[in-house]
């Protein structure tokens, strides 16, 4: 349904070119649910917010293709994109309370796409959204519809968020980092009422996170963002459970375990993100990278097939390589061999259970 090709998203700056998104190419069936990770500074939202059109302007350079449902988007303007906002295609936004408008009262909000979209008279409107808050588990809906949004927790703002994004009923779905502000116990429930809805209405969700862990139970497929690329795409299984690339490897090692005791040491990327205005030469990941070999700072890897189908990795020495194992040897102190890796780790399903309990 949605098939993206090289997209590229570049903004021009005092400084220079900004590669915020440098080549990216994936595609979403009907009903599949896919996951795009990596730290802040990524891509991963600009990603998703170029693909919806909703990046424009004179310093915006870009390029490539975006073909939604036989559509190709990446030409179109703002008037032309009205067409499928909020109908064909929706956001849930990281702040709830930043994007919901604090005038409005939630049920004119969750309306105001029905009558536009959809043509509902006023009435009909606000009948649709009474059964939009029952649908994402709001209490007493009547008179949450009176409310603003300063009126709600952060919880019931999100689920008003997804409420206005289900309105008319998109084919796909994209949630950005939509549990950050949240405590655990309510993360757990938005993932579930996102899958739930995604399930019931056949629709399809791309969902952005820096957490490996989230994304776990809830994801068909995972993408692997580093610096504006992809650098491992896998079924969700089998990333878990056969990743190749060195980052992919630092991001799981640096979520607790269920197997770990408690109060144990989390481990930590060294370094931070490149500056994507002047990105290393070679890898991008080959400055932070423990692993990394001269190739790896001079020639760039691309993406090449793992021996498991549909697995991608762009990496000169994988995880599992005898260049990897020679490394990873050396680096380790006395006994830290005893410790299970993170693909051990995963391989048991301890990150697995976490992300999806």
């Amino acid at each position: 349904m949605l098939k993206v090709k090289d997209l590229v998203t570049h903004f021009r700056t005092p400084r220079g070119l900004v590669r915020a998104v440098d080549g990216v190419s994936l595609s979403v069936e009907r009903g599949e649910s896919i996951g795009i990770v990596g730290e802040s500074g990524s891509g991963k939202t600009v990603l998703s917010r170029s693909i919806m059109g909703l990046i424009s302007g004179a310093s915006v350079v870009r390029t490539g293709s975006i073909d939604f449902d036989g559509d190709e988007l990446i030409d179109r303007t703002d008037k032309q994109m009205r067409k499928h906002w909020g109908r064909s295609m929706s956001m849930v936004f990281q702040d709830p309370m930043g994007s919901l408008n604090p005038l409005m009262r939630i049920g004119d909000q969750i309306a105001e796409p029905l009558r536009m979209h959809l043509g509902m008279d006023r009435t009909n409107a606000q009948e649709t959204a009474e059964r939009l808050l029952i649908d994402v588990r709001i209490p007493e809906p009547t008179r949450r519809l009176r409310q603003y949004p300063h009126e709600m927790s952060g919880g019931m703002r999100q689920r008003v968020m997804i409420a206005i994004a289900l309105a008319c009923g998109p084919k796909v779905l994209f949630a950005d980092e939509p549990t950050t502000a949240l405590d655990v116990t309510v993360q757990a429930q938005i993932l579930g009422l996102i899958g739930e809805q995604r399930r019931e209405r056949n629709m399809s969700l791309v969902l952005v996170t820096h957490d490996l862990g989230v994304v776990a139970g809830h994801t068909d497929h995972i993408f692997v963002m580093y610096a504006g690329k992809v650098v491992e795409r896998a079924p969700t299984t089998t990333l878990f459970s056969e990743m190749k690339m060195p980052y992919t490897e630092a991001l799981m090692e640096s979520i607790p375990s269920l197997e770990a005791p408690s109060h144990s040491r989390l481990r930590t990327i060294p370094g931070r993100p490149p500056d994507l205005v002047h990105p290393p030469a070679g890898c991008r990941f080959a400055p932070r990278c423990a692993y990394a070999r001269d190739r790896c700072r001079t020639e760039e890897p691309p993406l090449v097939d793992a021996a498991t189908p549909e697995h991608q990795f762009a990496c000169w020495y994988p995880v599992g390589s005898p260049e990897y194992l020679e490394r990873k040897r050396s680096l380790e102190p006395v006994g830290a061999s005893e410790r299970p890796s993170a693909s051990e780790g995963a391989a048991t399903g301890g990150l697995r259970d976490r992300g999806t309990q």
